[in-house]
C-alpha cells in the first residue's frame, strides 16, 4: 500500500511541470502503463488530476483548491517563531516579526534582547511606518500604483534628523529596498536605535511578512549590527522556505554600507 501511495504522489510533481500523457507518467514512475493508468484514475476520481480532451493529464481543480485553502490557513507567526528564537540566541538582540494589514504595519511577534537595555515595542502595536525597516519591506512589495497611493497619504513626522521627510523621499527609499531585497532603519525613529530587516515571501514570491533585528547603539554600533544582515536574510529565507515549501536562497554579504548614499 505504501508503495502505491508513493507512486501516486510522485505523479503530482510531474504534472505540476505541465500536462503529460500516460506513457510519460509510466516512464517517470518506472511502471507498466496499466499501473500508471490505475493510479491516474484514482487521482482523477478524487479531483487531483484531470484528463484533457487530448488524453493528457494535468493537475485537477480540487488539488489546486486544497493548496490555496492550506496557504490561507498557514500561520506565518507560528512558522516563524522558532526561527526568531534561534536568531535571538545567536545574536542576542531584539527580533521582530511584522505584517501589513489595513494600512498599518503591525508587530505580530517579538523576542526580547538578552541585554539590559531593551526596546519599547509591543506585539499588536503599529510601527512608525515611514521609517521602520520592516515597513519599508512590506510597502516596497506593493504594486507600484498601490504603493504610491499609500505613500502619498501618509504623514511624515520628523522623529529624528534621519527620518523620512516626505513622500518623494519615501518612494525613492522603497524603490531601493525593492531592488536590494533588504532594509534598514539607522536612527530614523530613535537616534539610539538601529535595525536591519529582511522579507518573508510566500509561494508566489510576494512579501507576506518582514522580520528584523534591532539594537541600541550603546550595545552595538550601526556598522556592527549591519554585519548581521547575512544571518538575518538566511533566517528570513528559512522561514520563507518553510512557509511556501520552496527551497530558500542564501545571500552573500553586501559589498557596501547600505546607507552611504542615503541621506
Amino acid at each position: 500500500m505504501s508503495q502505491t501511495v508513493d507512486r501516486a504522489l510522485s505523479i503530482l510533481p510531474l504534472l505540476a511541470e505541465g500536462p503529460a500523457d500516460l506513457g510519460r507518467v509510466a516512464d517517470r514512475l518506472g511502471v507498466h502503463k496499466s499501473t500508471a493508468l490505475r493510479l491516474l484514475r484514482t487521482l482523477h476520481d478524487h479531483g487531483f488530476v484531470y484528463r484533457q480532451s487530448d488524453q493528457r493529464y494535468r493537475l485537477g481543480a480540487r488539488l489546486i483548491a486544497l493548496a490555496q485553502e492550506a496557504m490561507e490557513n498557514l500561520d506565518v507567526r507560528e512558522i516563524a517563531h522558532p526561527h526568531l528564537v534561534r536568531l535571538n540566541e545567536q545574536c542576542g538582540h531584539t527580533v521582530h516579526l511584522a505584517v501589513y494589514e489595513e494600512d498599518e504595519v503591525l508587530y505580530i511577534d517579538k523576542v526580547e534582547s538578552r541585554y539590559p537595555v531593551r526596546m519599547y515595542s509591543r506585539i499588536g502595536k503599529p510601527v512608525a511606518i515611514t521609517v521602520a525597516a520592516v515597513a519599508k519591506l512590506l510597502l516596497a512589495d506593493l504594486p507600484e500604483g498601490e504603493r504610491r497611493a499609500v505613500v502619498e497619504k501618509l504623514d511624515y513626522p520628523l522623529y529624528t534628523a534621519r527620518s523620512t521627510p516626505h513622500a518623494d523621499a519615501f518612494l525613492k527609499e522603497l524603490a531601493k529596498v525593492r531592488e536590494q531585497g533588504w532594509a534598514t532603519d539607522l536612527g530614523g525613529h530613535e537616534e539610539s536605535i538601529n535595525c536591519v530587516a529582511a522579507p518573508i515571501r510566500g509561494a508566489d514570491g510576494r512579501v507576506v511578512a518582514a522580520m528584523s533585528v534591532s539594537a541600541p547603539n550603546v550595545v552595538v554600533t550601526a556598522d556592527e549590527l549591519l554585519t548581521l544582515l547575512p544571518l538575518v536574510r538566511r533566517t528570513a529565507d528559512a522561514i520563507s522556505g518553510e512557509y511556501s515549501g520552496r527551497t530558500p536562497v542564501h545571500h552573500a554579504e553586501p559589498q557596501h554600507h547600505p546607507d552611504k548614499d542615503t541621506p
